[in-house]
């Protein structure tokens, strides 16, 4: 009879677990690589073709304020793996090949986020959820810091910061760039990188369908080298040089992203999967020819165009549909929104710096969730404050602007308000004391002399 009992107990027990994975939503991050702000459907543009993101944006809620916590690639990653602003834990500067110490031996792979920090997939595996990485890793390059050891269960990508879409026929020159499966099976695809990694994550989500998953795809589209199908580019005979290829890549972007979802309805998985479409900074839109109109600025600098960006959710029966929320998020929002989602209690998350965005998507929270948003790149540095918005830098007086009465930054009202400019810049002195130093810092030339920077502090 014990054993009976004790046989029937691990049943329920099994039961219960089943019946709990079965309400946890999967949810799938789609994340895009130096896109421009106006380059898709869904915030007006005419000569990009985005369908399958325009409709996602007609299923969920637009964020019209949408940030990232940096306007490069490297920090923006790291700030969004961890909910933390990367800053307090010295991931300033983006870890990018040629970087040396103070004593001329390279940096290179050791450039990565601590491992001490905690990853979105940690957070997601504490919760029973399935988890992978697929794309553009670029937070680490040593084996200490692969995806496998950062909380995701498989990976399919690359470590470093930009590669071919298409296959290579020998060692790249930056080994970081290999195609890599898992860890350490280097091998090239077939065909066209941006579909090719659409196709890996449909397969996680087909093998896992009976399972909550989270799957983090991080396109390298459209950041640069611009390389685009002959087939895509066909499909814009009226454009030309750059703008051409950028529209292409987005095209397949847009294509790879529609897989993901059309798999999703296929299984009986769409109404129980939350997705999340965003970019990871502006569009550069001299190396690709991106638009980020209305913004002022582009990716590296802390105009609206370097760190505003889309910012797209969907949970059907949870989300209405075609639904904007006009307040200021932030991709540090992500881990707690999806910890809470996944039925982990936010009071549990400790240190971070983003919010539970949940409620606002729903509407009901119509308020701000950040009272105050940080940027901050060497002396350089930007506070969002309410509607207000101030630019610190390291040779100019300071800029204000308020940002909903004028999103492109045109009108410098710091002259008129002294006593705001006094107060943002008190509250940004305040922020840095809480920061950690720089782990490595680029070299920057000056006129006829060389201010070297590139010391490590650990």
């Amino acid at each position: 009879m014990k054993h009976y009992l004790i046989g029937l107990a691990a049943l329920l027990t099994q039961f219960v677990a089943v019946a709990q994975n079965k309400k946890q939503p999967n949810i799938i991050l789609l994340f895009s690589d130096d896109a421009g702000y106006a380059d898709f459907g869904f915030h007006g543009s005419k000569v990009m073709i985005t369908p399958n993101l325009d409709k996602l944006a007609k299923e969920g809620v637009t964020f019209t304020e949408g940030y990232v916590s940096d306007p490069t690639c490297g920090p923006s990653r790291a700030g969004l793996l961890t909910g933390k602003y990367q800053q307090r834990f010295g991931f300033e500067e983006n870890n990018v090949p040629g970087y040396m110490s103070k004593n001329s031996a390279q940096l290179g792979d050791e450039m990565g986020v601590p491992v001490e920090e905690k990853f979105m997939g940690d957070y997601m595996k504490k919760l029973g959820y399935s988890t992978a990485y697929f794309g553009k890793w670029h937070v680490g390059g040593a084996d200490k810091y692969h995806p496998l050891r950062r909380g995701f269960d498989e990976f399919y990508g690359f470590r470093g910061g930009a590669r071919s879409y298409f296959p290579y026929k020998k060692d790249p020159q930056e080994h970081l760039n290999k195609l890599e499966r898992n860890y350490v099976g280097f091998k090239e695809h077939a065909g066209y990188l941006t579909d090719k990694l659409g196709e890996d994550a449909v397969d996680f989500i087909e093998r896992n369908k009976k399972n909550p998953f989270f799957a983090l795809v991080a396109f390298n589209a459209v950041h640069t080298p611009m390389d685009a199908t002959n087939a895509d580019l066909a499909k814009f005979p009226t454009l030309e040089g750059k703008r051409k290829t950028v529209a292409a890549m987005t095209l397949a972007l847009d294509r790879a992203c529609g897989k993901i979802m059309d798999k999703l309805k296929e299984l009986g998985l769409d109404d129980n999967t939350i997705i999340v479409f965003t970019n990871d900074n502006g569009g550069p839109s001299d190396k690709n020819a991106s638009v980020n109109t209305p913004l002022s600025g582009s990716k590296s600098n802390h105009l609206e165009g370097g760190i505003r960006v889309p910012f797209l959710m969907k949970w059907p029966k949870k989300i209405k549909k075609s639904t904007q929320f006009n307040q200021p998020v932030s991709t540090l929002d992500l881990i707690p929104t999806f910890y809470a989602a996944g039925g982990g209690d936010v009071a549990d998350l400790k240190d971070l710096d983003g919010v539970n965005i949940l409620p606002y998507a729903k509407g009901k929270v119509d308020a701000s969730p950040h009272e105050k948003l940080f940027w901050k790149k060497d002396v350089r540095a930007a506070l969002r404050k309410g509607d207000w918005k101030l630019l610190r830098f390291p040779d100019r007086p300071a800029e204000l602007y308020n940002i909903k009465e004028d999103i492109a930054e045109h009108n410098n009202l710091a002259t008129k308000y002294p006593e705001k400019v006094k107060e943002m810049y008190k509250d940004i002195f305040e922020w840095e004391s809480t920061l950690e130093r720089p782990r490595w810092l680029l070299k920057r030339k000056f006129e006829n002399y060389d201010i070297d920077r590139m010391d490590i502090y650990r």
